[in-house]
């Protein structure tokens, strides 16, 4: 028999609107999205409709031309799945004894504006680490804490916004929101769920598609400790297939030379522009009144020719000179990645002043740009598999090679490459140089 809370969560109207026909938004592939009077006021409000008008990949679109869908699109895929990820795991007698109605229900709605702090190129804006750049998460604070949509989580949904802040961007002792939290942002939670599918279905790529979602659904409980996320043998197989899809996105979409090439344009532009921008505005823009404000910028030369490569009349991404690897290039790799982005752009001017010398004509400081992995890895993959008739819990690692290689060792160095990219002006004359690996050993020793 079902535990009275389970019941009651059950009840929740979101959730009792999964079995239903009524008030449904569809969205790509063909999955039907229920709204019930509170979610439609939030999705409404001019904050969350400005999601509409940034777009989920951002600069992927410029290599994957149909990669263009929106934040707002991915928001409703995430709530969805907050809605089935509450009706498994109300059936887990511990669940359904530590989170209540009031927990399942703050949970919703942090799942819907999970991305309202998101500005557009957030995220190579944020990789680039700047300290006047606040994280996404934080910058969301002003969009939740008063507005309308504050007013409609008060009135509609008896949620105090900073609960909501909270379970978005706090670490809280309690276990109740330590469990939602993992489901919000750990190995298996709503948002990589949905991401990996609709941007490999917006990419027009079949890796991001290939693990079996409804399995991995249906094989949800608590871990060992009762304070997190957790999956039965049963889906063993389709994490293991999350964690590939995640692995070749990656190396095949999210970290294409060319996607790089566009991202690193972005972040020099925007790195040159920073102390004449004001970010607070900037960063409550559209993608399109971003792109204008950037381009606008008094005095902008050089960022205005990169900008202008990116989202001027004629595509002119910077060309692949050269690259180095974790694996291939032991020694030239860790001297570059992880490197503070201020530290990337004066090692560039350096080797576009060396390389001038070297090929006997001028290449402008901004005609050399050094793409390298930031500081921070991606999250690994520490999941318990419990084998219930056993009563067993051990590491995803632990019961899978796959995972153990792909996830454990942290899968950054392998596809996360160190690049050097050129104007198309001068690539021609850089590539396969043989002086290149020296050239860049002495850029870096002047810069250190």
């Amino acid at each position: 028999m079902n535990n009275p809370l389970s019941s009651s969560i059950f009840q929740i109207p979101e959730i009792a609107a999964l079995d239903g026909r009524r008030s449904l938004i569809r969205i790509p592939a063909e999955i039907d999205v229920p709204l019930t009077d509170r979610t439609r006021r939030i999705i409404d409000t001019a904050d969350f409709r400005r999601l509409t008008e940034v777009s989920q990949l951002g600069l992927v679109s410029l290599v994957y031309p149909a990669a263009n869908h929106t934040r707002f699109e991915h928001a409703l895929g995430v709530y969805r799945l907050a809605l089935l990820y509450l009706r498994q795991m109300a059936g887990d007698r511990r669940f359904a004894e530590i989170v209540t109605v009031g927990d399942a229900e703050t949970f919703i709605a942090a799942a819907l504006l999970h991305d309202l702090g998101h500005w557009p190129f957030c995220h190579a804006i944020e990789d680039m680490n700047l300290p006047v750049v606040p994280p996404h998460e934080r910058f969301a604070n002003s969009f939740l804490l008063e507005g309308e949509i504050a007013t409609a989580l008060r009135e509609d949904w008896k949620i105090e916004p900073s609960s909501v802040v909270a379970l978005l961007s706090e670490k809280p002792p309690e276990r109740a929101p330590r469990i939602l939290q993992s489901m919000l942002s750990g190995p298996i939670d709503i948002d990589k769920m949905d991401y990996l599918q609709r941007d490999s279905l917006h990419a027009g790529v079949p890796y991001g598609r290939h693990f079996d979602q409804a399995r991995l659904l249906g094989s949800l409980c608590l871990n060992r400790k009762g304070d997190g996320l957790a999956i039965t043998n049963k889906g063993k197989t389709a994490a293991e297939l999350m964690v590939f899809a995640r692995y070749v996105m990656f190396s095949e979409v999210y970290w294409h030379h060319a996607v790089r090439s566009a991202t690193a344009m972005l972040q020099r532009a925007f790195f040159t522009l920073i102390d004449r921008l004001d970010l607070d505005t900037l960063f409550r823009q559209t993608e399109r009144e971003m792109i204008g404000t950037l381009l606008r910028t008094p005095d902008a030369e050089p960022a205005n020719e990169l900008l202008d490569g990116l989202f001027g009349p004629v595509r002119r991404l910077y060309k692949r000179v050269a690259q180095f690897s974790f694996v291939e290039d032991p020694e030239i790799y860790p001297l570059l990645r992880g490197r503070p982005f201020p530290w990337l752009v004066r090692c560039a001017e350096n080797y576009a002043r060396l390389a001038s010398v070297a090929l006997g004509e001028t290449i402008e400081s901004h005609e050399i740009l050094f793409d390298a992995p930031p500081a921070a890895k991606e999250v690994q993959f520490d999941l318990e598999v419990h084998q219930p008739k056993a009563n067993t819990y051990r590491t995803l690692g632990e019961v899978s090679p796959v995972v153990l290689t792909l996830a454990n060792e942290q899968f950054d160095d392998y596809v996360k490459r160190v690049r050097i990219y050129a104007h198309p002006r001068i690539a021609p004359a850089l590539q396969n140089r043989p002086d290149i690996t020296d050239l860049l050993t002495a850029a870096i020793e002047e810069t250190d």
